[in-house]
Parts: structure tokens; sequence; C-alpha cells
């Protein structure tokens, strides 16, 4: 670079400069060549803003530095001309939130503010529920400038008319170790005024007209899984007059969406007897507890037991059975095992509701695993939709860490 610049430099190997021209945002420890503190300082301090260059001194981008962990540095612009100032983060939260309402129009009331990644926040999630938000810090870089991130949200929301009660911390997380931080949950923000008060950590929210109770001090991630909202509409409109099986059902979000689109009886199944209660209390929350049963099972146990057309629509919705690309096979066994015994148990012409939320689980990897499994079943998949996350957590190219969610529905004939 031909002009000087307040802050740490990192220069790279051309492995990683093919990245992140590529649009990747890491850098990994072993593709530091050099790292140079800032003019006038002796050392780096963790979490702080550096640049990024090539051998040749070419910028490449600023990022957030973690000298722990192997993703040494995430980049948050590509921008010479910015200077991390309040203004800053203010402009990339604006951005962020413009987003949302773009896309997702006005079902803005519960829904992902920040996408980590996705929107240039390495490390942060965020998500909204109604007047609570609930962030999830998993980076050291964000550790240190998430003051200023949480000022500038409740600042963009109060200028879009929106009160936050407050914003709550769910950094419960094993990977924070990664980055040499310690887990903790707890308010970060409370607004002293509001109605609720500080003990309550639940909220009430409407998503396709289904009324849940979030309860994001003990809920999975931060409380809520956002990102199906659409995909639980494609399953309500196919439900009508089916007896459905919801198979990994969390608090019961695509059980009521299909008892909601008229299903003649649902049964859900979750082997956490919390989440188990959970959707119970959202099924009578709803007036849908005579259409919905809940049930504490394991899946893997259960599908094995029922009989052939006892259901004509299961759905499928585990959690990430890998998150390393070490345990990839194992999953992909596990992912094949209840597709299998799902297309076995529907009678020819039943319905099948499939997905997976781990990227290491790649779009063709959960294809071909399908295609197995169909093959070794003995029936043939008529596909109906394949859809994705909701707009809300954005899918950047070149990335491929935030394209995760894989979602089909097919007629099993």
């Amino acid at each position: 670079m031909k002009n000087a610049r307040p802050y740490p430099c990192a220069t790279i190997t051309p492995k990683g400069e093919r990245a992140l021209t590529s649009g990747h945002p890491w850098v990994y420890d072993a593709e530091v060549t050099e790292l140079v503190p800032a003019p006038g300082e002796t050392e780096i301090k963790n979490g702080s803003i550096v640049d990024v260059v090539s051998r040749k001194g070419s910028y490449l981008g600023s990022g957030t530095i973690s000298q722990s962990s192997k993703i040494r540095i995430r980049l948050i612009t590509r921008n010479a001309n910015d200077r991390f100032d309040d203004a800053f983060w203010m402009r990339k939260v604006r951005w962020a939130w413009d987003h949302r309402k773009a896309t997702m129009g006005e079902d803005t009331s519960s829904c992902r503010v920040i996408f980590s990644e996705g929107d240039d926040f390495g490390g942060l999630i965020v998500d909204k529920f109604e007047d609570v938000l609930v962030a999830q810090v998993l980076s050291i870089g964000m550790e240190e400038h998430k003051q200023q991130i949480f000022d500038a949200l409740l600042t963009v929301f109060a200028e879009n008319g929106i009160a936050i009660r407050g914003i709550y911390e769910r950094n419960d997380v094993s990977s924070r170790k990664l980055e040499g931080l310690p887990e903790t949950t707890g308010w970060a923000r409370y607004d002293q005024n509001a109605e609720t008060p500080k003990s309550d950590t639940s909220v009430i929210i409407n998503e396709n007209g289904v009324r849940y109770c979030v309860d994001f001090e003990n809920g999975q991630k931060t409380g809520f899984f956002l990102d199906q909202k659409y995909n639980r509409q494609a399953v309500a409109r196919l439900a009508r007059g089916k007896t459905v099986l919801d198979c990994f059902t969390h608090t019961g979000s695509f059980a009521l969406n299909a008892a909601r689109g008229g299903a003649k009886h649902v049964t859900a199944v979750d082997v956490s007897d919390f989440a188990v209660a959970c959707a119970r209390e959202n099924a009578a929350r709803n007036g849908l507890e005579s259409v919905v049963d809940c049930v504490a099972a394991n899946v893997f146990d259960l599908l094995p037991r029922l009989q052939k057309g006892q259901y004509d629509f299961i759905i499928l919705d585990p959690p990430a059975f890998t998150k390393s690309r070490q345990t990839t096979r194992r999953a992909m066994a596990g992912y094949k095992e209840i597709n299998y015994r799902a297309m076995r148990l529907l009678p020819r012409g039943g319905y099948l509701a499939t997905c997976s939320c781990s990227h290491f689980a790649t779009e063709e990897l959960f294809r071909k695993m399908l295609r197995d499994a169909a093959h070794d079943a003995g029936v043939q998949l008529r596909q109906i939709e394949a859809r994705q996350q909701a707009a809300d957590h954005p899918i950047l190219w070149g990335v491929e860490e935030t394209s995760y969610l894989k979602f089909y529905l097919f007629q099993v004939v």
C-alpha cells in the first residue's frame, strides 16, 4: 500500500490471496506470513482490526484478528476508505436491516437481523423476536466491538419506530473457547422502563399465523429456528387432509404449520422432553391440541416400529448430524437411515419433506443420499420443491458456509 495506515498489517500467502479475491472473508493462521503492529505500537491487541495485504503490498481488506483461532482474520470490509468508528458500524447495521425490509417486506416481526459472514459481521448472529434481540457473539473481534454494534442496533430500530425491550446474549457456545472467550448468558442491554420484568426470558412470537413461546434463555441456539419460516408454509400448503408425522419437531413448528394447513392429524416427535413440552404448550396456545399429539421418542428407534401407511406425510427436520468434514461420512449414513425408513413407511403417493442444516452435508452429498435411499427403499421420488433458508439468512456466493440449509418436498411413487 502506498499510503501509511494506522492499523496493524498482515501479509498473506498467494493461497490466502486467492481465497479473498474469490470472495471468501477468512484468512487462516497458516496463510499469514508476516504480522506488523500499527505504526508506533509494539504489539497487536487480540480482536483488533488489521489490514490484509498481498505479498506485493496490495490491499485486500480489513478484518478482526483472533490470535488463538485457526481462522486468524475475518474480513469486515474490502474498502480501504473505511474508518472503524461508530459511523462505520451504524452503516453496516443499517444496511443489514434495510436488506431484511427489502426481502422480507412486512414479515420482520421475528427474523434474523445479522447473519455473521452473510452480512460481513464475522462471528456475530442477532435474531429479533418481537421486542427482544438475541445475540450470539462467536469471535473475539465481534466481542471487542459488540457495544458499538448493540448501540447501532438500538438506534436503527428506534429510527424505524420499533421498541426493543433488550438485547440478550446466548454465548453458551463451545466454539467461543477457540477464540479464548468464556461461555456466558444474560442481558447485555435492558430497557428499565419496559413493562415486562427483566426476569422474563421468554416472548410470544407469531410466524405464519402460528403463535409460539420462545424461551431465549433455555431454548436451542437463540431459542427458535427462523430459517425454515417459508419452508413451513410449503408444508402447510401440502398438509390438508393428511396424517402427518413430524420428526425432530423441536418446538413443534412444522407440526403446527401442518395442523393449521388442515392436516387430519399430526404426531410431533422429539427426543427432548423439554422440546416436547414446549411443542405441547404451543399446540394448546394455538387451539390445535386436538389435532397434534406430542411424543418424546428417539426417531431412529421409532421409525422401524411404525407400520407402512400409518402416515401419508412425513417430515424430517433433524439437527446437524455433522459439524466437521471428518464426520461427514457417518452423518450421511444417519441421513440415509431416516430417509430410507420414511420412504419405506409412506404409501404410494405419500409425501416427504426432508432437509439438512449442515453445510458439510453439501447439496451434492444430500441429493446422492436421497437417490441411494430411494433406490434401497424401492421407490421413486417426484420432486415438488427444492428450497433453502429464508432471505434473512443471506447466502453469500463464494462463502460456502452461508449456504447450509437444504429442503426438499417429494411425492413418493
